[in-house]
């Protein structure tokens, strides 16, 4: 009986069938970018708020006031002691309501020496936005003594992926790839609807949590789907090119934010796409890999047919029956991953990896915020960056593997980082263009992990593998903001500090991973470790090779 990847090389490794289907599932990559990054617009922070002054609203309409009139009358005063910029968090602790307050000038009673004594006091009324519903910011009151609460909606959103990466992963293995990514989309579509018609903060957290769950489903399982329906030749093009799509997400995302003004339309531009993705239902097959794997050779068999007729090829007719592996499929679980040496090695190596780059990356990507500028044109140019990354990745790992760009990326990126903490403020185009090289070598790591991850990890495995270790993914994502900016208090150079170290371990670590250049997919664990002997063994045989031949 022939092997799979026999089958699928006479059917067509990479043609018009798998070219359609993988078109299709990137769009999933521009979506799942959206809700990755959608919080900096969704919760920017207004740069005009004040406190809702007790009275005040009353004595403004009676006195015809308009809000920046209303603004400048019972606010900016502040500023003449010195006490506080703006009155976002503080205010006078004046009686406004009093009847013999002027219009013209209500601050009259007080002298500019006796507005220093004056107590102030906290916001206890909430705040008046030039904007009210801009942003997440402005909807749910996320300033001032609640500002830690903006950071926990991505927190919550991290963790949504890393709960998806487990069950979701799991499911997907058990129940197959297209089903579970179809469930994904509407239930992702479905709580984004939520999202942005919530009544509270409390409602908003808990589906934008569970977005993160399906959100990460439909990612995830995407994936798998386009790099088990195409040959070894073809990965590493599939692999990547998803990936552009969702750096072309990254670059769209400013535009959307640009024209519309409210972050309920922000959100269900981002959202609704998902609901187009149920028709995939017709135009999408289940992987027949992982058929196989659950015992269900007719089925896939019948799907390779359909893959040779699309592509204008033929099955041969002894082609009854694909070879299905001997190993007995269980459920997978973490023991599988950490069992046997060389498969706990490298998951092991690939966590970390995974932990490394969506840290460094998502720290680089926040680090704009900090430094200021025009938000939109900066984002716009942070996605445009990693368009680079991808070509250099599609030039590179074919000619020289994965391993050793895998490991350059990293070095580059920590060895970037360190440059830029002490490069001097007044050389601004330089600081910039280091710190551009460092998110350039980041993320072409990060996008080369997806890669090896998945050419690592047997087919019965490797779903879940995925999962489990792209989970370290998202609790790098949950510390990023906050090492980020409590380290930047400290000292604004030092987060890249602790990111150049981070990044250059990862760079020395996953040279102990085996290359994947050109291998068949693994099927079993057994596949997986004689991965390294095999490379072993050819490489002790180049070596005699070029002795016999010197």
């Amino acid at each position: 009986m022939p092997s799979f990847d026999e089958v699928l090389k006479e059917a067509g490794e990479f043609g018009r069938f798998q070219k359609r289907v993988f078109f299709l599932l990137c769009q999933t990559g521009i979506t799942f970018s959206f809700l990755f990054v959608g919080v900096v617009f969704l919760g920017h922070t207004p740069e005009y708020y004040w406190c809702r002054i007790p009275g005040a609203a009353e004595l403004s309409e009676r006195c015809g006031w308009t809000l920046e009139e209303e603004q400048n009358y019972t606010v900016p005063a502040l500023n003449l002691v010195n006490r506080f910029s703006g009155g976002q968090c503080e205010r006078f602790d004046i009686e406004w309501n009093n009847t013999s307050v002027s219009c013209a000038n209500p601050l009259s009673r007080f002298t500019n020496s006796s507005l220093g004594n004056v107590p102030l006091t906290s916001c206890q009324d909430g705040w008046v936005y030039k904007q009210p519903h801009s942003t997440i910011v402005s909807e749910y009151n996320l300033v001032c003594a609640n500002a830690w609460m903006l950071d926990l909606t991505q927190a919550v959103l991290n963790l949504g992926f890393l709960t998806g990466a487990f069950t979701l992963g799991y499911a997907a293995d058990r129940y197959g790839r297209i089903r579970i990514y179809l469930y994904s989309c509407l239930g992702v579509g479905l709580c984004g609807l939520v999202v942005a018609f919530a009544p509270n903060f409390s409602t908003f957290l808990v589906f934008r949590f569970l977005q993160g769950v399906f959100g990460k489903g439909t990612w995830m399982t995407a994936y798998v789907i386009v790099t088990e329906i195409v040959g070894s030749d073809q990965r590493r093009i599939v692999g990547i090119v998803i990936q552009m799509f969702f750096t072309l997400g990254i670059m769209i995302l400013p535009g959307i934010a640009y024209l519309i003004p409210t972050w309920q339309g922000i959100q269900l531009a981002i959202t609704l796409p998902n609901f187009l993705f149920l028709l995939y239902y017709w135009a999408v097959p289940e992987s027949p890999r992982w058929l196989l794997t659950r015992k269900k050779g007719d089925k896939a068999l019948n799907i390779m047919h359909t893959i040779a007729k699309h592509n204008g090829k033929y099955l041969s007719p002894h082609y009854s029956e694909i070879t299905v592996t001997d190993e007995e499929v269980s459920n997978p679980s973490f023991l599988d991953l950490v069992r046997t040496p060389h498969m706990r090695k490298y998951t092991l190596i690939l966590m970390y990896a995974w932990f490394t780059s969506a840290l460094v990356y998502q720290g680089l990507v926040m680090r704009l915020g900090i430094i200021g500028g025009n938000l939109y044109l900066t984002f716009f140019i942070s996605g445009a960056v990693e368009l680079p990354a991808a070509l250099l990745i599609l030039l590179t790992i074919d000619r020289i593997g994965r391993r050793l760009p895998f490991a350059i990326s990293n070095v580059v990126a920590g060895v970037a980082c360190l440059i830029t903490a002490f490069l001097p403020e007044d050389i601004p185009w330089l600081k910039t263009s280091v710190a551009t090289l460092g998110r350039l070598g980041i993320t072409m790591a990060f996008e080369i992990v997806y890669l090896v991850n998945s050419e690592l990890y047997p087919t019965t495995l490797r779903n879940f593998g995925v999962s489990l270790c792209s989970s370290l993914c998202d609790l790098g994502g949950i510390i990023a903001p906050f090492l980020l900016f409590r380290l930047a208090a400290i000292w604004m150079e030092l987060p890249l500090i602790i990111f150049s170290i981070l990044a250059v371990i990862c760079g020395i670590l996953v040279l102990f991973l085996p290359e994947t250049k050109g291998i068949s997919l693994p099927e079993t664990v057994e596949d997986v470790e004689q991965l390294s002997s095999l490379q072993s063994k050819s490489g002790r045989k180049k070596k005699h090779q070029d002795t016999a031949y010197i």
